[in-house]
């Protein structure tokens, strides 16, 4: 392994998370990176709870503008200390501890991202929605133009900030995870999967803002997007070499 001379900073988006947020954000500090926590128009009292934790790097949305908008925001501002920018979801259902296990998985020639590819999935605290979403994701990020994967969904990540930001994704809420790999996969950005744990806790506990069927049309019409782009791009390469070679 070996990580930049700039480094590594972690990245949490938060919106109404304030079970859970500040202890998240606590644990991910322990391991010395700094850390950048995106509020996102939270209305309960996530900021509060995060503005005891000295040493963070607070930022916030005065609106809610979703998770990819917070993403794109906290990467902004980790580039200014860091290279690379690991990502983990603000509900508790990463443990920051498996943070390790992705930063050992960099490789030294080569700026992949990295997911954390969640084990015990068939746990039966795990809604069915999540299992479905995963499957549905992942076959249309390979259709999309990227690889085939076997956790496509999961927000815990180590992303190569100049090549992540560079890549033009234009979704800004939960579909921004899965537009970024597609993308990556047509500009040749390697995709890692590494085993990492889950926790979901028993329903009613977890917070969560995905909402089945408005996330389900969203995520269509993206992919719908990006199929057609991957399309129309082809089409005007071959139309193009066509022309020169005539």
């Amino acid at each position: 392994m070996t990580v930049p001379d700039r480094g590594i900073a972690v990245v949490i988006p938060v919106y109404n998370h304030d079970q859970m947020a500040a202890e998240v954000a606590g644990r991910a500090m322990q391991h010395g990176y700094p850390v950048f926590v995106v509020d996102d128009g939270s209305t309960d009292g996530s900021l509060a709870k995060l503005r005891t934790i000295p040493g963070i790097h607070l930022l916030q949305h005065e609106k809610n503008r979703g998770k990819g908008a917070a993403l794109v925001t906290g990467f902004q501002a980790a580039q200014t200390v860091a290279d690379w920018a690991v990502t983990m979801d603000a509900d508790g259902q990463h443990n920051p501890d498996d943070l390790t296990a992705l930063v050992k998985a960099i490789p030294k020639d080569a700026r992949p991202i990295i997911i954390g590819m969640r084990l015990g999935m068939d746990n039966r605290n795990v809604p069915w929605t999540s299992r479905f979403g995963r499957e549905f994701s992942n076959f249309w990020v390979w259709a999309a133009g990227g690889q085939w994967l076997r956790d496509s969904q999961s927000g815990f990540r180590i992303y190569p900030l100049p090549e992540t930001l560079n890549l033009g994704a234009r979704s800004e809420r939960f579909q921004f995870e899965v537009e970024v790999l597609a993308r990556a996969g047509w500009n040749r950005i390697p995709v890692i999967e590494v085993p990492v744990g889950v926790v979901y806790e028993k329903p009613g506990k977890r917070k969560s803002h995905f909402r089945p069927f408005v996330d389900f049309l969203r995520n269509s019409h993206v992919f719908t997007r990006l199929i057609l782009t991957r399309i129309f791009v082809r089409l005007w390469k071959r139309k193009t070499k066509q022309s020169a070679s005539s």
